[in-house]
């Protein structure tokens, strides 16, 4: 049930990100408006993830996990409804809300069912692959309805599987909830919501309207003092969301760096790479997604053979040599252009699903290990949440690039491709109007070949100073894992192992914040003695 849960969570992350071009001329989206398609599913998950872990500590977890699942089926009926993209956003924030709900949701009922810590990795194992399968299947999904029916077709799946799934739980799912008490966060909570949301939306507004304009302006100011109040409400709260002190862990610390970055170039890249494939290459969403695939299926079957080296060979190692892997891989994209062969983009998406798949199981263990055991739980949901908000910046921060650099290069690309100048006024005027998306829908007689031609140059424009900037945070953050990870690394003995949970280092780092914090955290459900198996 847990494995269907975060399967049914992750399904709507890469099945709407290859169908991006197709949702585009459909409802006449921007690329602001297309921004917003993904981060109103993204958005809600990084914000309420841990709250409710905490929810189903409190009030039962098959409670949250019907909820989660029950707002997963809600969300994707209102998607297969819509007939405009602001009903489309209404769609994906109610599937956000389910997968927040799933997410540690699933991975608490794991741990109640097994108790035993070594038989629970493998659960926990087979959980992980369950979320990268998702991934994996979504472009297939989405490519092959796509092949026969409308966009709309691609947020079928979820609707009757989640039936299926919410009706076999009331009946075989047991509950369970934390054994100590806990109580909802609220000043936290609304804090984190604030900033999380305020920041996406000033980046994704900035990249269309200018980051000068005053609700832009407005919007990264209250983000700021947002994310201010959340670490002061966290710091007095006596039952935090989020324990500060986590951080004075290096490890902690460098591997939430890590989760962030790793899920923003990501979920940034499927929507850049999805762009790319629809208005440059003119390819169909079954090809886009028989590319994507590549990055995702790579991680899910390197995942398997890294779960096993992780008891050998240095989390420090594994996770710095994986981001090094994924920068060289967005690098060497850079070269494409609008008549790069399948194999020719093949092999730099499997080495970037190389990279993925090498980084993103000992992070997570990584994460947890480097804390004392009565905050594993914890540590484990904030892995996750930065990973989440990640996501939502990823499409914001990408989107805002590629659209000011594609906006910027195209009037010299029209000029060079000789467009008269008043068509050229046209389709510059459209663009920025309406998105880049919206110039490949226009009949400009003799010179809509030409005009083409300048916007998918002036989009790989754009597209290379994504990849440079992606490939540059990726070096970034395995430069911060080879630095903050080496002691924890010494101090644990077994680096993957998360017997070095307790360690002295990870006692001493976070030992003045122990105090009025209950002695078992199971918010994002990993429990404290199911830390050594954690994947």
């Amino acid at each position: 049930m847990a494995c269907l849960g975060v399967f049914v969570a992750y399904l709507p992350v890469t099945t709407v990100s290859v169908s991006l071009p197709a949702i585009q001329r459909a409802m006449g989206a921007s690329t602001s408006q297309l921004s917003w398609v993904s981060d109103a599913f993204v958005l809600p998950m990084a914000a309420l993830i841990l709250t409710t872990g905490v929810w189903g500590d409190v009030h039962g977890r098959k409670r949250v996990f019907q909820t989660g699942i029950a707002f997963c089926a809600l969300g994707a009926a209102v998607s297969l409804a819509s007939d405009s993209v602001q009903s489309l956003w209404v769609g994906q924030a109610a599937s956000g809300l389910g997968a927040a709900a799933l997410l540690p949701t699933t991975l608490a009922l794991i741990s109640h069912a097994v108790p035993d810590h070594r038989e629970r990795g493998r659960f926990i194992g087979l959980w992980a692959m369950s979320m990268l399968a998702s991934l994996a299947v979504g472009p297939l999904i989405a490519g092959s309805l796509l092949e026969h029916v409308g966009v709309r077709w691609i947020f079928l799946l979820p609707v009757p599987v989640s039936l299926v799934v919410l009706v076999v739980a009331a009946f075989l799912l047991p509950d369970s909830r934390a054994p100590h008490g806990r109580r909802l966060d609220w000043p936290g909570q609304i804090s984190a919501a604030v900033a999380v949301t305020a920041v996406v939306y000033g980046v994704i507004e900035g990249g269309a309207d200018g980051f000068g304009t005053p609700h832009v302006v407005a919007a990264l100011v209250l983000g700021a003092v947002s994310a201010v109040v959340f670490v002061v409400v966290e710091r007095r709260s006596a039952s935090p969301m989020l324990d500060l002190t986590l951080f004075r862990s290096p490890a902690f610390a460098a591997t939430s760096l890590v989760a962030m970055i790793s899920f923003l170039g990501l979920i940034g890249f499927f929507f850049a790479l999805s762009l790319y494939f629809g208005l440059v290459q003119h390819l169909s969403t079954l090809e886009a997604g028989l590319r994507l695939v590549l990055v995702s299926g790579t991680s899910l079957v390197v995942g398997v053979p890294v779960g096993r080296l992780m008891h050998r060979v240095s989390a420090r190692v594994m996770i710095t040599a994986g981001l090094v892997v994924m920068a060289g891989s967005l690098l060497s994209l850079t070269g494409i252009d609008a008549g790069t062969s399948y194999g020719s983009i093949a092999w730099r998406l499997v080495l970037l699903g190389l990279g993925m798949g090498t980084v993103l199981t000992p992070m997570t263990a990584s994460a947890v290990s480097s804390v004392p055991h009565h905050l594993a739980g914890m540590a484990a949901a904030g892995n996750n949440a930065f990973r989440q908000v990640g996501g939502a910046l990823g499409p914001a921060v990408l989107g805002a690039l590629l659209t000011t650099r594609a906006l910027g290069a195209l009037p010299g690309r029209l000029a060079d491709a000789a467009v008269p100048a008043e068509t050229g006024e046209h389709v510059l005027a459209v663009a920025r109007e309406q998105g880049l998306g919206a110039v490949a829908g226009l009949d400009l007689g003799a010179a809509t070949g030409p005009a083409l031609s300048a916007l998918g140059g002036s989009f790989l424009d754009g597209l290379r100073l994504c990849l440079v900037v992606s490939a540059s945070l990726a070096l970034l953050a395995a430069l911060a894992c080879a630095v903050l990870l080496r002691p924890a690394a010494s101090a644990a003995g077994r680096p993957a192992d998360a017997a070095g949970a307790g360690s002295a280092a990870g006692a001493a780092a976070l030992a003045p914040r122990t105090a009025g914090g209950p002695a078992h955290v199971s918010t994002g459900g990993v429990p404290a003695q199911g830390v050594r198996s954690a994947p």
